[in-house]
């Protein structure tokens, strides 16, 4: 007779779960010995009795297969976190593709194009929007003007200021000139004109000491310390060397 269909459920009879325990834990170490050797599968089995005691088998190592199986958990869990960053990355990439496209469309509606597909409570809004925007561009031009005719008013007051001060120092300058000048030649004999030219010396009311000669052609050079002779007998004095 064939072996009937065991219910699954725990042994009561504690001899009795002892010895299926033992021949089942053979069997079962049997099987992935047999399996890891058959399909070339690399098998880490693990068994703890009621006890505690431990049974364990590894085709290729307990610790190496540990290893890999922690590598591997983790390696899923880093894929599953890329998918998921993937499709947070599509999302966000599909709105701003959304934006931009709505973007442009908004710029193209500005510069007068692609009006046919807006309603009149569309375009409505477009106007204010234009007429808004014209407004603050008159705004800001003209704020611009005023800053510069402000700052062109700065710098004219700034020349202004320049000239004056360098007129001031040519005044000085040419006062000291003067004062040089006046120093250098005496204040009693010397006249200096206004417009700042050369001194010249006054003439003297008293008298020559010699009698004024004529002289034509050239000038006859006579020593300092030469006296012109005069005649006695009462005749006009003629300049030695020329006789009229």
């Amino acid at each position: 007779m064939g072996r009937g269909r065991v219910e699954l459920k725990r042994i009561e009879n504690k001899i009795n779960r002892q010895v299926t325990f033992s021949k089942r834990r053979n069997g079962l170490l049997k099987k992935a010995y047999e399996l890891s050797v058959l399909c070339d599968a690399e098998i880490a089995l693990i068994i703890f009795s009621s006890r505690g005691k431990l049974y364990e088998f590894g085709s290729a190592g307990i610790t190496k297969t540990l290893e890999r199986y922690q590598r591997t958990c983790l390696n899923s869990q880093d894929d599953k976190s890329a998918v998921c960053e993937t499709q947070s990355w599509y999302q966000e990439m599909s709105m701003l593709k959304a934006k931009f496209e709505s973007l442009q469309r908004t710029q193209r509606n500005l510069l007068g194009e692609d009006l046919g597909p807006l309603n009149v409570k569309e375009l409505q809004q477009l106007e204010r929007k234009l007429e808004t925007a014209l407004s603050q561009a008159r705004q800001r031009k003209d704020q611009i003007m005023m800053d510069q005719i402000e700052e062109l008013r700065r710098k004219e007051r700034q020349h202004v200021e320049v000239n004056r001060q360098m007129m001031g120092m040519l005044e000085a300058k040419r006062a000291g000139s003067l004062r040089s000048i006046q120093g250098a030649w005496g204040t009693s004999d010397t006249i200096v004109t206004d417009d700042g030219g050369f001194p010249i010396q006054p003439s003297h009311s008293n008298s020559m000491d010699c009698e004024p000669t004529l002289q034509i052609g050239y000038h006859q050079f006579v020593p300092p310390e030469a006296t012109i002779p005069r005649n006695n007998g009462g005749e006009n004095n003629f300049m030695l060397g020329w006789v009229l």
